[in-house]
């Protein structure tokens, strides 16, 4: 049929459209479980961030009342928790952000689901729980990105929305959303670090996933800052500050993903590759001594340390930095689950509390912020993220621009040092550990199983 033989009222074939799609029972239902998924992953993210207070709680208690008690839970605990994620939990080691970054580039559903499932989701949690119980310099919001992936890909599964890399990353963007109380810096680090591109077509179901956890994890906790409000700022006037702590924060954060790599490239050609019990041990013996001689300090997220800071109630020892990265490198490399979010930000506030007493003209919250920023940054090697998250969790919006600067100078020195970046080049191992697998090589799958990600 020509065009002019058509009749007026229909229309081309690809603009046709079923009336009132919009009403389709089905489409409700795929609705209704991807917000539910969400939900739970708000509501699994504030249960997540209590159980953490409370199992740091119960350690300093126990240190308190036995002083001793470090050197003989901390390298058990940690061992025990190396040998279950190896034996049990598979492809729980780590904070999980390399796992869900390199699930998005999976097409094998069991290849996938290695990395993330409900069964990784469940041992993750309990044995961060246990990590943070046992002192070990780790963070919770890591692991809550390869949780909050697992539930929005088991979601889209039962909804069969069929989108899993989208999934995966409005999973991803929802744990870092609630783990902080942070939307946009969830969307930002989705976009950012996670995806490293814009992606038109999983921009809504990010959206999306950031609101619906977040209200959820609003309506638990509060519309609250991680940090409290602070009244921070900084001006042209103090440049020298915002210089500094760049120069120091990307040195000291490209420095630190150096040695974490280093680190794990060490013992995976060793012999004590094939002992990721020992490994976590003799970390754990580590851990203990150095929190130790620190009087405390180095254990847990450090989430108090850097809060106490902020509030101008105390400053931070000129050893607290090295001894607290040192800390969070032997965590990470030996074989445990648990980020390095929180004790990131810890160093940061630790660099800031050392370079705000000799820069007495520049307010103090303001350096240590900027030292946040950039030391996180420098780590990460994702400025924006860097940026929108310590903003959002201090409610510093009058710092937006000195933060951006000293990002910026960060990253570009950690890219000097360090030029892979942390997160991706773990992603990278997963996948070829699991192209290993595929191939049938055993020594080499034995050997990145044994190892853990930062």
């Amino acid at each position: 049929m020509s065009s002019a033989d058509r009749p007026r009222h229909a229309l081309p074939h690809r603009l046709r459209r079923p009336r009132f799609v919009w009403m389709s029972p089905k489409s409700w239902r795929r609705r209704l479980l991807f917000w539910t998924g969400a939900g739970v992953v708000g509501l699994v993210a504030v249960l997540f961030a209590i159980g953490a207070d409370h199992a740091q709680h119960l350690f300093r208690l126990a240190v308190a009342a036995f002083p001793w008690l470090p050197f003989l839970l901390t390298p058990l605990g940690l061992g025990f928790s190396a040998w279950v994620a190896l034996r049990v939990v598979p492809g729980s080691q780590g904070s999980g952000i390399p796992q869900a970054i390199a699930a998005r580039h999976v097409q094998d559903p069991a290849a996938k689901h290695r990395l993330l499932s409900p069964r990784i989701a469940i041992g993750k949690i309990l044995l961060t729980l246990v990590g943070l119980a046992c002192g070990a310099s780790i963070g919770r919001e890591g692991p809550t990105v390869q949780v909050g992936a697992s539930i929005m890909l088991m979601a889209g599964s039962i909804a069969g929305l069929g989108r899993e890399p989208g999934l995966i990353l409005a999973g991803g963007a929802a744990g870092v959303a609630a783990a902080f109380n942070t939307p946009l810096a969830g969307i930002v680090f989705a976009i950012e670090e996670m995806a490293r591109s814009f992606e038109r077509r999983t921009s809504g179901l990010v959206l999306i996933a950031v609101v619906a956890a977040g209200l959820v994890a609003v309506a638990m906790l509060g519309n609250y800052a991680y940090f409290g409000h602070t009244a921070a700022s900084a001006d042209w006037h103090d440049w020298k500050a915002v210089l500094a702590t760049g120069i120091v924060g990307g040195v000291a954060g490209g420095g630190f993903s150096a040695l974490l790599l280093w680190l794990s490239a060490r013992i995976r050609g060793s012999r004590l590759c094939g002992r990721p019990v020992m490994v976590a041990m003799g970390c754990g013996l580590a851990l203990a001594t150095i929190g130790t001689a620190c009087g405390g300090l180095t254990f847990g997220t450090g989430y108090e340390e850097a809060r106490a800071v902020l509030d101008g109630v105390e400053t931070l020892p000129w050893y607290y930095a090295p001894a607290k990265l040192l800390a969070t490198a032997l965590s990470g490399v030996c074989g445990i689950p648990g980020g390095i979010f929180s004790p990131s930000l810890s160093v940061g506030a630790g660099i800031g509390s050392v370079i705000g007493g000799l820069l007495p003209d520049s307010p103090l919250g303001a350096v240590v912020l900027l030292s946040m920023v950039s030391y996180f940054a420098g780590v990460v090697q994702a400025p924006l993220t860097a940026v929108v998250i310590v903003t959002e969790m201090s409610a510093s919006p009058d710092m937006l621009l000195p933060l951006m600067l000293s990002a910026a100078i960060a990253t570009t020195l950690s890219r000097l040092i360090c030029p892979r970046s942390l997160y991706h080049t773990m992603a990278d191992s997963f996948l070829e550990l699991l192209k290993a697998d595929a191939a049938g090589t055993e020594p080499a799958t034995r050997k990145a199983t044994a190892l853990p990600s930062p």
